[in-house]
């Protein structure tokens, strides 16, 4: 078969479409992280985490895909404790999840604490950028792990695959941006984001632990209280624009 017939059969543009669509949705994740995290950041700097950020999250994900048959075996169980069998991917799913669950409270403490202030752009900047890459580069080796197993089990391909994974982390670059902007100019969302962490690291958690949590749930939960507070938002600058009556 000839590429431009490979790239034109019927079976190819479903597999590739579905699995661009779920590595979009899969995304969400890791770019709330990365919005959260990178919050505290000058704006130049904050560009500059998020591009490389998604840059490891592309090339983690791409390495992945080239390892297929070491990503396979990582489902299998590597550990028995209290007659459960936990397989590698299981270990890394309940790292990532507990390490979201940490950073996340510490950063709801850190906010409830100072009650939002900030400090300046130089001492973030200075103290804040190395540590900052070091989390994004920890967490998209988790969520790299979750969404290669899901195209895995999705596409036969690794040419569909890739150029899938491509779409989504441009289409996650894309969204980032935008996200970030938002959350610094409107601070509670921020705490909103923060709560979204942590449900995604419980749900990582259980998933490691066996106890799979259907990520719909999950993703409504998260776009009802979106939509929420979006309603908030317009409800503050409406009484802004009519002097609070």
């Amino acid at each position: 078969m000839s590429f431009v017939q490979w790239i034109s059969s019927p079976d190819v543009i479903a597999s590739f479409v579905t699995l661009t669509l779920l590595e979009i949705v899969l995304g969400v994740d890791n770019v709330v992280f990365i919005s959260v995290v990178v919050s505290r950041l000058p704006a130049v700097q904050a560009r500059q985490a998020r591009q490389i950020g998604l840059t490891l999250a592309l090339v983690l994900r791409i390495a992945l895909l080239s390892v297929l048959f070491v990503l396979i075996r990582l489902t299998e169980p590597a550990v028995t404790l209290f007659g459960h069998g936990f397989s590698w991917r299981d270990l890394v799913l309940l790292a990532g999840g507990l390490f979201l669950l940490v950073k996340a409270t510490q950063e709801i403490h850190k906010d409830v604490e100072t009650g939002g202030e900030e400090e300046t752009d130089a001492a973030r900047g200075a103290a804040a950028f190395g540590s900052i890459v070091a989390q994004i580069a920890l967490i998209d080796v988790v969520f790299s792990i979750d969404s290669i197993v899901t195209a895995v089990g999705i596409a036969e391909e690794i040419g569909v695959m890739i150029a899938a994974v491509i779409v989504a982390v441009a289409v996650m670059y894309a969204a980032a941006g935008t996200i970030s902007d938002f959350i610094h100019r409107h601070p509670t969302t921020r705490m909103l984001a923060l709560a979204f962490l942590l449900m995604i690291g419980l749900a990582l958690v259980a998933d490691g632990a066996g106890f799979h949590i259907p990520r719909g749930y999950l993703y409504v939960a998260m776009a009802f209280s979106t939509g929420v507070e979006l309603l908030n938002t317009l409800a503050r600058r409406n009484r802004g624009r009519h002097g609070g009556t």
